[in-house]
C-alpha cells in the first residue's frame, strides 16, 4: 500500500494514512482554539510535538491515524485517529478533529466516525472503540451517537492542561 492510498471512501469524505508530510496541517489545525479547546491536552503544538507522536505512537504501531479529505477534491481537512488501549488491539479509543473551518456543519464529522468505525471492524478487527467527549461538546456527541456510540460513564471536573476544568462522559461503540 501506497503512503497515500484511499483506505476508504463515502459519500463526502475519504480516509488515508497520515505521513510525515501533513505535519505542517495538523500542527495549524491543533493550534485553532475551536480544536484546541475539545481536547484535554490544550498547550501549544508544535512540529516537535508532532514528529515526536509520530515517531512513538503512529509509526510503531500503536496508533493508527489518518487524514481525512474531502471527496470532491482531496482536501484535507481533518484527522481522525484510533489509539490501542489493549495488548491484543481489539480496543481503540477514537479521536477526530475537524482542523478548516469552513468544514464544520457539513457532515463530515459524522461520516468520518462511521467510515472509522467500519475501518476498525473489518480491516483492524477491532471489537470496541471508546471516547472521551466534553459534555459541551453536543454537535460532536450527536455524531458519535450517529455511528453507534452510547454513553457509558460521567468523568466530572476533568482536568485540562491549562488549568480548566470541565465535565465528559465516556462512551463506547461494540463493533
Amino acid at each position: 500500500m501506497s503512503e497515500k492510498e484511499i483506505l476508504k471512501t463515502g459519500k463526502l469524505l475519504s480516509l488515508r494514512m497520515i505521513t510525515g508530510e501533513d505535519t505542517d496541517l495538523v500542527i495549524k489545525w491543533r493550534n485553532n482554539p475551536r480544536v484546541r479547546d475539545n481536547f484535554v491536552y490544550r498547550e501549544v503544538f508544535t512540529r516537535e510535538t508532532h514528529e515526536n507522536w509520530l515517531e512513538k505512537k503512529v509509526f510503531t504501531g500503536d496508533v493508527v491515524q489518518m487524514i481525512i479529505m474531502e471527496k470532491k477534491n482531496l482536501r484535507p481537512v481533518g484527522s481522525v485517529y484510533l489509539r490501542y488501549t489493549n495488548e491484543d488491539k481489539t480496543e481503540a479509543e477514537y479521536g477526530i478533529f475537524i482542523g478548516e473551518d469552513d468544514a464544520i456543519g457539513k457532515g463530515y464529522g459524522n461520516e468520518t466516525a462511521c467510515l472509522t468505525t467500519e475501518y476498525a471492524r473489518d480491516e483492524l478487527g477491532i471489537k470496541r472503540l471508546i471516547l472521551r467527549a466534553f459534555c459541551y461538546n453536543t454537535a460532536a456527541i450527536k455524531s458519535y451517537t450517529k455511528a453507534g456510540f452510547v454513553k457509558y460513564q460521567d468523568l466530572p471536573g476533568v482536568l485540562c492542561s491549562d488549568g480548566q476544568k470541565s465535565d465528559m462522559i465516556l462512551m463506547e461503540n461494540n463493533l
